[in-house]
Parts: C-alpha cells; sequence; structure tokens
C-alpha cells in the first residue's frame, strides 16, 4: 500500500490494487483500491485520492465457487455411470472415467472430437 501511494504522489495512478484491512476487532476485509493522484488549482501534488471497494463477498463467493466446481468435477469423474458433454456444435467436452472403461476411448482421444459423427454409429 505504501508503494501505491508513493506512486500516486509521484503522479503515477495505481488502478485495481488488492489489499487486506482489519476490523477493529480483527476481521479481514479484502479491498480494491484505486489510487489517484490529487493536484491543486496550479498542478502541483497536494495529495491522493483513494478509492476502495469492498470485495469481501466477491472473494468468498469465488471461493465457494470453486469448491462446488470442484465437487462436481470429483463427482462426474467418480461416477459409476458414463458421462459426457457436449459444446454448441457437438464436439466433446467432458469424458468421465466410466465412459473410457465402457467404449475404450480415453478422455484425452474423445476430446474436441464431434460426438455423433466419431461414437454413435
Amino acid at each position: 500500500v505504501n508503494e501505491v501511494l508513493a506512486s500516486a504522489l509521484m503522479g503515477k495512478e495505481t488502478a485495481n490494487f488488492e489489499f487486506p484491512l482489519f476490523t477493529k476487532h480483527g476481521e479481514r476485509k479484502d479491498i480494491l483500491l484505486n489510487a489517484t493522484t490529487r493536484r491543486g488549482p496550479d498542478g502541483d501534488v497536494t495529495g491522493v485520492i483513494g478509492v476502495g471497494q469492498d470485495i469481501t463477498g466477491i472473494r468468498e463467493m469465488a471461493k465457494a465457487q470453486e469448491r462446488i466446481a470442484g465437487d462436481l468435477s470429483r463427482l462426474i469423474e467418480s461416477a459409476n455411470a458414463p458421462i459426457f458433454g457436449v459444446d454448441l456444435n457437438g464436439m466433446v467436452t467432458e469424458w468421465n472415467r466410466k465412459a473410457a472403461d465402457m467404449l475404450g476411448y480415453t478422455k484425452v482421444e474423445t476430446m474436441g472430437k464431434n460426438l455423433v459423427e466419431n461414437f454413435i454409429q
């Protein structure tokens, strides 16, 4: 933070600098800071204006989404049923272990290939 403030005092603005702040009770708050040089009427630097946004909730949601995505990925991979995914063009985007065991094609062999043209007869 000292570097960001010192840079702003020298005329260099900083956007989207993340850092933690701690409340009086020790609770961590993640802050996204934009620091801008403050200038007087004559153009001389008079200070820094810092605009911060509390991104703690966003960080917590992102961590929860990552955990859920990991859980779903493990569920798909370990399911006792063949599971595959395709994109809007019918290209394989997911191929779990059971699909590989049943059909003999590894995930690497199927990814990016058209499901109907290559694997359904």
